[in-house]
């Protein structure tokens, strides 16, 4: 499986919705998916802190994991209970991803 679709905030993009019309993938577009140009914004700043400053693969590698960039980033659209949740999620998937590394982390969404 491509591993640029393991979005270094928790996210597998190939679950997205917006995969192939409108955004190849995190990885394959450096952080610039197609929302952050409707955001006013040239990155997404979790891509951007991971990769572009921490030179990590993933914000599961971090020690400040989730840090408050990490909890206060969200898609607008969702509730903030539903923000939270996602928040959560994220953080779970990251740390399994962690344990079990990329590859293995994306072999079980693969299937």
């Amino acid at each position: 499986m491509d591993e640029i679709l393991a979005g270094p905030c928790g996210i597998f993009c190939g679950d997205c919705e917006y995969l192939g019309d409108s955004c190849a993938g995190c990885g394959h577009v450096g952080g610039k998916p197609f929302w952050t140009s409707e955001v006013d914004m040239a990155i997404c700043p979790l891509f951007d802190c991971s990769v572009n400053v921490k030179r990590l693969e993933h914000c599961g590698l971090c020690d400040d994991l989730p840090c408050e960039l990490f909890r206060s980033f969200s898609d607008p659209s969702l509730t903030p209970q539903e923000a939270e949740r996602s928040m959560l999620e994220r953080v779970d998937e990251l740390k399994k991803r962690r344990e079990m590394g990329t590859g293995a982390w994306l072999e079980r969404k693969g299937s």
